[in-house]
């Protein structure tokens, strides 16, 4: 039995957000090394802070300044740092309630000591970032500290008020994964490679599926019987693109199309091309044209045959 396909594949994007006031406030006030939180109507208070109050809902606007130390409430120990995680070294996540703060705060612990240095109730400071822009990075971490025996924190200090506030920021989302297609598609795409459509017939409603799936949709039964149909096939809807997708070297308007492969029970999705987008219809016969660097259609084309009855592919539509 061929060996089934798998590949790495990573899913990623910037993610563009705008700051309401107390957001904007607290991380213009790290770029400015100063922890905000805010003040709920019972005197607690919250830290990172929120707009609304999670117990009553009510708005949520009076920023106070809390210190850059506090204590740990809980952790965890992370063997092996992934990409993009503050520290690129084995490290302790924390949640940290600084001193003056009701709540605890999500971050980093730099323990050089390994996972039996860490415990709840550690204390903790802010390690700052070198160079800070108004973002959650701007702690780089958070590090032991012994604290004098005198220490005491006076709760108030900064109210959130600052010239040039951060508005809006760009947070990289990033997803990284092993995908495997599983036997019915490797089946499908190792055929593609030799210029081959290759579907499954279900066992019991005899439905061709292109792509197969390996089981039937319908019926819930797995599928294992391989049926070659096409490469002809016929249009049965389509869209009009008018919007230039990025790294995608295709001229707008073009048309993206199902079709319904001839011997095939399940339209599939193909670009339409050697036709003005304005003439292609439902019922047009297509046939495919390869892409040169893999083994795929690139797009497909009319065959100059007639259009197909409505009748024949009204179930596909």
């Amino acid at each position: 039995m061929p060996e089934v396909l798998k590949a790495p594949l990573v899913v990623e994007f910037p993610f563009t957000r705008s700051l309401g006031p107390v957001q904007s406030a607290f991380l213009t006030g790290l770029r400015e090394r100063v922890v905000l939180g805010v003040r709920t109507a019972d005197g607690r208070t919250l830290v990172p802070p929120v707009e609304y109050d999670p117990v009553t809902s009510r708005e949520l606007s009076e920023l106070v300044e809390v210190a850059a130390t506090g204590t740990v409430t809980t952790w965890a120990w992370n063997h092996e740092p992934r990409r993009g995680q503050p520290l690129d070294r084995p490290f302790a996540w924390v949640l940290v309630r600084l001193d003056g703060a009701d709540t605890a705060l999500l971050h980093a612990l730099d323990a050089p000591g390994g996972p039996d240095s860490v415990h709840t109730g550690l204390r903790v400071r802010v390690r700052w970032a070198g160079e800070r822009s108004g973002a959650i990075t701007d702690i780089a971490c958070f590090e032991p500290y012994e604290p004098a025996a005198e220490e005491t924190f006076a709760p108030g200090g900064h109210d959130g008020r600052f010239e040039d506030l951060v508005t809006g920021i760009v947070a990289p989302a990033r997803l990284d994964y092993t995908y495997s297609p599983g036997r019915a598609q490797t089946a499908y795409i190792q055929a593609l490679a030799e210029r081959r459509v290759v579907g499954e017939r279900c066992p019991s409603c005899r439905k061709v599926y292109v792509p197969p799936r390996g089981a039937c949709p319908t019926c819930g039964v797995a599928t294992a019987e391989r049926v070659e149909v096409g490469p002809r096939g016929t249009v049965t809807t389509y869209c009009i693109v008018n919007i230039k997708a990025k790294n995608l070297d295709i001229q707008v308007p073009y048309v993206y199309a199902h079709i319904a492969l001839d011997g095939a029970d399940l339209a599939l999705h193909g670009r339409i091309a050697g036709i003005p987008y304005d003439q292609v219809r439902m019922g047009l016969r297509v046939e495919p044209v390869w892409s040169d660097e893999g083994g795929h259609p690139d797009h497909y084309r009319p065959t100059g045959e007639p259009d197909a009855d409505y009748e024949t592919y009204k179930e596909l539509v």
